[in-house]
């Protein structure tokens, strides 16, 4: 369930139901976002320094399960895609992470945080497009596609790799959340009509 929050914008009108779902939907991208990092940088310092350079460089030549995503690919495209577009591929990424994040919620209490957040996330995100649509469809491009829960991460694996997969699978979380906050930051600035939006 989302958090009720009464807003009030910086001219001290009272802000829409679409800007307060978004504000909402920016602070809990936040906060995974901020939990991501933690967690990431936890794990890497508890990480030998030559097993910390290795898996870097590895993770450089793999890519995130969640890159079959289309998205923009910079700031300027970013800036160019429209609300219902940003919140569509912010959607995506999120529901990308439902079954994976299971496995980040070993451990740590903040790790059993992510799974509740992110569904809470991803339903906020979908009020937000039901509300943004305007008729459109809901994915209209690549609808059909369905990711694969990270591949053989799951199966059983020796010390070396699991300790490559978990850092892979930390990594593209975070580089994920970074990417939902980016989006929906930039969607949330074009409802605000006082806002100058560039990233």
């Amino acid at each position: 369930m989302l958090m009720s929050v009464l807003l009030v914008s910086s001219s001290g009108q009272p802000l829409s139901d679409s800007q307060r779902l978004f504000s909402i939907a920016v602070s809990r991208v936040q906060h995974l976002h901020l939990l991501a990092q933690r967690i990431f940088s936890d794990f890497e310092s508890s990480l030998q320094t030559e097993e910390q350079r290795q898996l870097n460089k590895i993770f450089l030549q793999d890519f995130c399960n969640s890159d079959y995503i289309i998205s923009p690919i910079d700031k300027h495209e970013t800036q160019r895609s429209s609300v219902l577009k940003l919140l569509s591929i912010s959607y995506r990424l999120v529901e990308s992470w439902e079954f994976p994040s299971r496995s980040l919620a070993v451990g740590s209490a903040p790790r059993n945080q992510i799974s509740p957040k992110l569904t809470e996330l991803k339903t906020g995100i979908h009020l937000l497009i039901r509300a943004n649509q305007d008729g459109a469809e809901f994915f209209p491009d690549n609808s059909a596609l369905q990711l694969a829960p990270y591949g053989n991460y799951y199966q059983s694996l020796g010390a070396e790799e699991s300790l490559r997969r978990t850092y892979e699978l930390l990594a593209c979380f975070k580089k994920d959340m970074h990417k939902v906050e980016t989006y929906l930051t930039v969607a949330k600035c074009r409802l605000s009509p006082e806002a100058n939006c560039t990233l």
